[in-house]
């Protein structure tokens, strides 16, 4: 389970860039974070990731707070980014073999990697082509099957189908919704209207670092998602 309490971020310049965000993302709930650029999304997802610290409130993975325990909490999260960082000298199956060490795992086999791969829709023939020669949704979907093979319970995602063609889109929706059922917790940070009236169990929209709208499946397929998210963002915020 994912969870903000008050989490707020002023940068040293003065910058609210998030304002006393609460939410709880619970086990088995696709959750989709939207917003436009600058809203405070990208901020959410680098203090759930301990990448920065709040200057106030708390970010709570599985019960642990992440400024205490950083380490800890890390075991217990995976992050997918728009751009995925991934070594271009090494193959995929390399690349999966060593972040899945990093992260504890050193018994998996060629053909865990394997599975996997398939599971994220990635060609066979790339298993064992360096990552240099790879397309953008390519990375994307290594990416997401080390995310998958490090087996944790919340999944942290940043534009995922940044890059990807309409069917590895598709692909990757099903693949989300297969890991909600197993009980993983999903946040996704997107601009991705469509997707989130695909798949999304509840949205959110953010607007100059605060949660203005929080509303589940059933409550926003009664209404225009598109239009009450258009709404929201010729709002005034006061």
């Amino acid at each position: 389970m994912l969870q903000a309490i008050d989490l707020t971020k002023r940068y040293e310049d003065g910058l609210l860039a998030l304002d006393a965000l609460n939410l709880e993302i619970k086990p088995g709930e696709i959750f989709f974070l939207l917003g436009a650029n600058g809203a405070g999304k990208t901020t959410s997802i680098n203090l759930f990731l301990n990448f920065i610290e709040p200057t106030s409130g708390k970010a709570v993975i599985d019960g642990i707070d992440v400024m205490d325990q950083p380490l800890e909490t890390k075991k217990h999260v995976a992050f997918v980014s728009e751009n995925v960082m991934l070594y271009g000298n090494f193959t995929a199956r390399q690349n999966m073999d060593f972040f899945a060490r990093l992260g504890g795992k050193t018994s998996l086999t060629k053909k865990d990697y394997y599975n996997v791969m398939r599971q994220v829709g990635l060609q066979e023939e790339a298993f064992e082509r360096k990552l240099k020669t790879f397309s953008k949704g390519m990375r994307q979907k290594v990416g997401l099957a080390i995310a998958i093979i490090k087996d944790a319970n919340n999944i942290v995602m940043d534009e995922p189908t940044s890059g990807l063609d309409p069917k590895s889109a598709a692909e990757l929706m099903q693949l989300l919704i297969n890991l909600r059922d197993q009980g993983k917790s999903i946040l996704m940070c997107t601009h991705d209207l469509f997707r989130a009236k695909t798949i999304a169990d509840r949205v959110g929209i953010m607007k100059e670092g605060r949660l203005v709208m929080l509303r589940t499946r059933e409550e926003f397929m009664q209404d225009d998602l598109e239009r009450i998210y258009l709404d929201y963002m010729q709002e005034a915020i006061v």
